[in-house]
């Protein structure tokens, strides 16, 4: 009787087809790079693994050499994650690095921005501000007080005790519309406030701003003295609708109205 090898998937494949195969493998893993070194010295050393198949010598690869193959692998993904691991870490710290860079910016900015409006503003009430004309002085005589000295019967402005010398000052910012000689009032400075109305000094002994010259509040412009029709060294002041005699108004609450304590 005539014994037949069972057919189907139960049938074992021959030896030379289990070398093919595992040559066809190997070859593919060396020509991804998979094996490169490490296979052909593990193959040089184990010598057991080749057979002679009468066509060609086949390799049969062991469980060690596998091993050694997946470590492999293994060793190159944990690079490719370690690369990429930083790769990520140093784009996460040069945008965390930008964004702080953008806000110190900014920050820096608004300070800037601060600092300049602050100081627009101190600028701004520093002309807007008003000052005595001497410093520490008081009014010797009022307004609309009445004596002969003056041609219209009162006086046009008040007078503020300072001896000769005295600096006077700038009650506010404004422009010099006339500095010289004012007959009765003597030496004498007008000037024209940025608020529009006119500031008058006189009797002074000295001169200390120009014609066209822009005053800021407090600005010495002179020093007091004993000039023109008067009886001793003071300051006289007046304010004033207009540059022109006779447009006087109250010297003290115009002084008042602008914080001035008189």
């Amino acid at each position: 009787m005539a014994f037949t090898r069972a057919t189907g998937k139960h049938r074992r494949p021959s030896r030379l087809t289990r070398t093919t195969a595992q040559v066809a493998g190997v070859a593919a893993l060396t020509t991804t790079g998979v094996i490169g070194g490490l296979a052909a010295p593990a193959l040089a050393a184990d010598d057991a693994s080749l057979e002679q198949t009468g066509l060609t010598k086949a390799i049969s690869i062991g469980d060690s050499l596998a091993a050694q193959i997946d470590a492999q692998a293994a060793a190159q993904q944990q690079a490719a994650d370690k690369a990429a691991a930083k790769e990520r870490a140093e784009a996460a710290a040069k945008k965390k690095a930008e964004e702080e860079r953008r806000k110190a910016a900014a920050k820096a900015k608004a300070e800037r921005e601060a600092k300049e409006r602050a100081a627009r503003e101190a600028e701004r009430k520093r002309l807007n501000a008003f000052f005595m004309p001497v410093t520490g002085s008081y009014v010797s005589t009022a307004y609309k007080a009445s004596s002969g000295l003056w041609s219209s019967g009162s006086h046009t402005g008040i007078d503020f005790h300072a001896a000769s010398g005295t600096s006077v000052h700038a009650v506010g910012a404004g422009t010099v519309v006339e500095a010289g000689w004012g007959g009765a009032y003597g030496n004498n400075i007008v000037i024209k406030m940025n608020d529009g109305t006119y500031t008058q000094y006189g009797h002074l002994s000295s001169i200390g701003a120009s014609v066209g010259q822009t005053v800021t509040p407090g600005q010495q412009i002179g020093l007091s003295g004993a000039t023109g029709n008067v009886t001793g060294p003071h300051l006289h002041f007046e304010a004033r609708t207009s540059p022109e005699y006779g447009s006087d108004i109250d010297p003290v609450a115009y002084l008042r109205s602008h914080g001035v304590n008189v």
